[in-house]
């Protein structure tokens, strides 16, 4: 199971919105509609490379290195770690197209567990004043050349740096698509993210992604915000300008820097099961730290500039 959203398939498929502004804290007074699904970071070769080779990956989560094609015949490779209900998401530099295949890009989706739940949120982005949101549906070709409606997504806009974000809901279709691989719905509209994933992570040590930490510029954090509140995450402001946002059982913590110095720069991942030990891997320009207890934290170390590492083609 993989996905990725290629931002400017959306910015193409619909004229940009326009910056949208974050405004004042405030803790969601609705239900929480939207919740952290999976992020992904470009990182430098010679990690990506490592990571897709990593011997310890696959025993620590249920990990795949898979190529996807979606709509438009758009295609990417990426190196996966999923998990019980998210994920995470990894390229090198050109795995992506155009500058989504940056060093220091990054992307994350927060998706619905209700059906119909994406229109409500759309209407609440409305009703704080981003007018035109950017709407987009993502399909996947199994390879038979027939693209199978994949999930609808909204983003604030079609406009960003190196960062977006979306809202997305899967669509029945590919749930009822047997090489989906998805499981039946636990209730009446269930498009979740338990449905959706496999339950590989059975097996492996690795539960869920907990927290994520990224590096984005003050623009596309500002076209982030309205998003997660209309999603009713409970966003909070932090000194220097970050934000914080809870929900789910996830944290998402965002730091705004200059273009050059965006990218992923942590994830924290519950486990199945506590361990006792402390067991640090080097992974590439990373340190996967697992234990003890009950989590595990893996920090990607500062690379080049984008500027300097060129975009993807």
């Amino acid at each position: 199971m993989i996905m990725v959203i290629v931002l400017a398939l959306a910015g193409a498929a619909r004229g940009g919105a326009g910056t949208a502004r974050a405004e004042e804290d405030g803790t969601a007074t609705e239900r929480q509609r939207l919740f952290y699904n999976h992020a992904y970071g470009v990182l430098d070769r010679e990690t990506a490379d490592a990571i897709e080779h990593s011997a310890h990956l696959r025993d620590f989560a249920a990990f795949q290195v898979r190529t996807t094609t979606g709509a438009g015949g758009q295609t990417w490779t990426g190196r996966y770690l999923m998990g019980r209900e998210t994920y995470l998401e990894l390229f090198g530099v050109g795995d992506l197209p155009g500058k989504d295949g940056t060093l220091g890009a990054t992307g994350m989706g927060v998706s619905t567990e209700h059906a119909g739940d994406l229109p409500a949120v759309i209407e609440r982005l409305r009703k704080a004043g981003i007018t035109d949101p950017v709407t987009f549906r993502q399909t996947r070709d199994f390879g038979d050349g027939v693209p199978v409606p994949w999930f609808d997504t909204v983003f604030t806009t079609g406009e960003y740096d190196l960062f977006g974000a979306w809202g997305m809901e899967y669509r029945p279709e590919y749930f009822a698509d047997p090489r989906g691989d998805t499981e039946p719905a636990s209730h009446p509209g269930d498009v979740g993210r338990e449905r959706y994933l496999p339950d590989t992570y059975r097996d492996r040590l690795m539960r869920d992604v907990t927290g994520i930490r990224l590096a984005v510029t003050a623009r596309d954090l500002a076209d982030t915000v309205p998003l997660l509140k209309a999603g009713g995450f409970a966003v909070r402001s932090l000194p220097g300008g970050g934000v914080v946002a809870y929900g789910g059982g996830t944290t998402l913590r965002f730091d705004p820097v200059p273009v050059q110095r965006v990218g992923l720069k942590q994830v924290t991942m519950s486990l199945n099961r506590p361990v006792a030990y402390r067991h640090v891997e080097r992974i590439g320009h990373s340190a996967l730290v697992v234990g003890p207890g009950s989590r595990a934290v893996w920090t990607f170390e500062r690379q080049d500039p984008p500027g300097s590492a060129g975009q993807g083609s």
